[in-house]
């Protein structure tokens, strides 16, 4: 397609997408509900298409030599089909955020003003590798009364294909307005540009992906970006930790699903348990075939094969198996290190001391900071709030996990009797 008719194309989604969502904003829970049950029916019920789609995916992957985590993520088989219908359910048993009062008061004059949530309009999601987000996206953005236009990459675009169309066609049957859910075809990289200026008919944009993805969608876009940016998360073991369950976390942190944004990236270990830590830590990494890039004192006790860390080391989002381990002084050092070298994303303490860990909470520039557990618990769905569009590292409008309430926007509505203003 010319870079012309690729443009055309968009804009004609975007009308589209404007009309779907005042058609949308007119639908009753209950409606909504029973839409997106069968939207999960109707994936079920394709299964079939949909592997062979996926098949189709894989097998150019592997042809590209795309990594294994890269390939796992694109990957679905029937019980990851079966959870991504269930996700779509379990949306449908959320409470509905729209019409949700969140104040109300009455002026001095008599006029009564209450603040409730409303849709944003038409939202545009750009994703890569990772084909569920098509169907996370499209249930939460419907639930909310949101119009979508979705835009994954090159590599999943078959099961984009395949996932979408289920959706439209399954929502469809059950008073689905056409056009709430649309998928972009096609996967020229123009395509990302014109949608990121097409202001007219997008509220709002939320790119999901790799750096490069999203410094392009924020430097040409003319509408609000929330951007899901790298996840280079932290576990800082401070001294009175105690160090079995550090070991525990970190490798569950690390190990559990390795390929996602909320993974663990680089450990922070308290020099006052340096030599007693990292043998322990340096065996349950190495059993999981963890490649370790290690700080000097790291590498003197560590006791198992281990890489120099560079500068670079302390900055990068693995994905994989790989996993940097530094020493620090203490909470004062730990807290310097991550907001300098950290993505704002997810990080951990490892404390008994109640104290520290409310100043490293508070001190921690992220949008999730959690106490004794796994950076893999920043997830919508381990937060409550089901499925999830993406964890956000801006601070407006959205920040973390966002569920339904972070697709909504709000308006004021003013009852009076006759007010006129002097």
């Amino acid at each position: 397609m010319t870079d012309s008719e690729i443009k055309s194309a968009i804009l004609d989604m975007g009308r589209r997408a404007r009309a779907a969502s005042y058609a949308l904003v007119k639908l009753s829970s209950e409606q909504k509900n029973a839409i997106l049950a069968a939207m999960a029916d109707e994936l079920t019920a394709r299964q079939d298409t949909i592997l062979a789609a996926n098949a189709l995916d894989l097998e150019r992957a592997n042809q590209n030599g795309l990594s294994k985590a890269m390939i796992d993520r694109l990957t679905l088989d029937p019980k990851r089909l079966k959870a991504i219908a269930d996700a779509v359910r379990e949306v449908a048993l959320l409470p509905d955020p729209v019409g949700e009062k969140l104040t109300d008061w009455t002026r001095p004059n008599g006029l009564h003003i209450r603040k409730v949530r409303v849709p944003i309009g038409v939202i545009g999601i750009i994703f890569e590798s990772r084909p569920n987000v098509t169907t996370d996206a499209a249930s939460l953005c419907f639930k909310t009364g949101n119009a979508t236009i979705l835009r994954g990459g090159s590599e999943a675009i078959d099961s984009n294909r395949a996932l979408a169309a289920a959706l439209q066609a399954g929502g469809e049957r059950a008073g689905l307005p056409p056009d709430s859910i649309q998928l972009i075809p096609f996967t020229d990289r123009a395509s990302v540009e014109h949608m990121a200026q097409m202001d007219q008919y997008l509220d709002l944009i939320i790119p999901r992906g790799g750096k490069g993805l999203i410094e392009k969608v924020v430097a040409t876009a003319r509408m609000p970006v929330i951007k899901h940016y790298d996840g280079v998360c932290h576990v800082f073991v401070n001294a009175d930790a105690d160090l079995d369950m550090a070991a525990s976390i970190i490798v569950n942190a690390k190990c559990q699903k390795p390929g996602v944004c909320n993974a663990l990236e680089t450990v922070l270990v308290h020099e006052g348990v340096a030599a007693r830590f990292y043998p322990q830590l340096g065996q349950r990494l190495a059993e999981a075939k963890v490649e370790i890039h290690a700080d000097a004192t790291a590498l003197q006790h560590l006791g198992v094969p281990a890489i120099a860390a560079t500068e670079e080391d302390w900055s990068t989002e693995y994905l994989d198996l790989i996993l940097a381990v530094k020493t620090v002084s203490g909470l004062d050092e730990a807290i310097a290190h991550i907001n300098r070298y950290g993505s704002h994303h997810t990080d951990s303490i490892i404390t008994k001391d109640r104290a520290a860990a409310e100043r490293f909470q508070h001190e921690v520039d992220s949008a999730v900071v959690l106490h004794n557990a796994s950076t893999r618990f920043n997830d919508g769905g381990e937060f409550g709030f089901g499925a999830e569009i993406g964890i956000s590292t801006d601070k407006l409008h959205a920040r973390g996990p966002m569920g339904l309430a972070e697709l909504c926007s709000y308006k004021y509505l003013v009852d009076g009797s006759g007010q006129v203003r002097g």
